[in-house]
């Protein structure tokens, strides 16, 4: 596996729908909660994806997530909305591969911030590694199992290719489950980023353990 700058092997985005009645917040702290059991600590980040929360909504959900993820030394970071992960203390920034240049929010967060890009083909991963973010998500490897796609899956053959374009760590997206991890080893990714394996599960201490489990045999 591909040694990850980052620190975190798990990349957990968040879909408060998919959280249903246990809600958004007690569902990443059952998730968070289960990686303070591994060695080293900060194996989950989280992206706080909440693409349809207005400023002051999302700035006040960001808010409670940093509170939460600073009990477990989890980095947060903040899909697309600069501005709300600056002024909510965000570790980062996570933009879409037609948002804003890596190199352009970098000129905002300065250089103690994340930035991770979504990339679904390898020039999109080569533009984000030349532009100076941190990470990648590249996908979807998989069906999705939570969002819609607008790609038809890539499989493993494009993730190591991938994961070779750039020398920066690489997060496999998409359908994403404990059972498809060991197919990625040796892929060359630095881990994998899940929304509903982990948001949508009927447990997500266990999915999160079984990720994490899994993600533990790369090595």
């Amino acid at each position: 596996m591909k040694e990850s700058g980052v620190g975190f092997r798990l990349y957990l985005i968040t879909d408060r729908k998919l959280a249903g009645s246990r809600g958004l917040l007690a569902t990443c702290e059952a998730a968070l909660q289960v990686a303070a059991d591994f060695s080293p600590p900060g194996a989950i980040a989280v992206q706080l994806r909440e693409k349809d929360l207005e400023g002051r909504a999302l700035f006040e959900l960001a808010c409670e997530m940093r509170r939460l993820c600073d009990r477990y030394g989890a980095p947060l970071l903040i899909n697309d909305r600069i501005d709300v992960a600056m002024a909510a203390g965000a570790d980062g920034v996570h933009l879409a591969a037609n948002s804003v240049p890596a190199i352009e929010a970098r000129k905002l967060l300065g250089n103690s911030r994340l930035i991770g890009v979504s990339t679904h083909a390898l020039d999109e991963v080569r533009s984000a590694a030349d532009c100076g973010a941190d990470f990648v998500v590249f996908g979807p490897v998989f069906a999705p199992l939570s969002k819609g796609s607008y790609s038809p899956p890539c499989g493993r053959e494009e993730l190591v290719a991938a994961c070779r374009a750039a020398s920066l760590p690489v997060f496999a997206l998409g359908g994403i489950t404990p059972e498809r991890v060991p197919e990625l080893a040796g892929s060359g990714a630095a881990g994998v980023a899940v929304i509903g394996s982990v948001i949508g599960a009927e447990n997500p201490e266990l999915a999160a353990k079984s990720l994490l489990d899994a993600l533990s045999h790369w090595e």
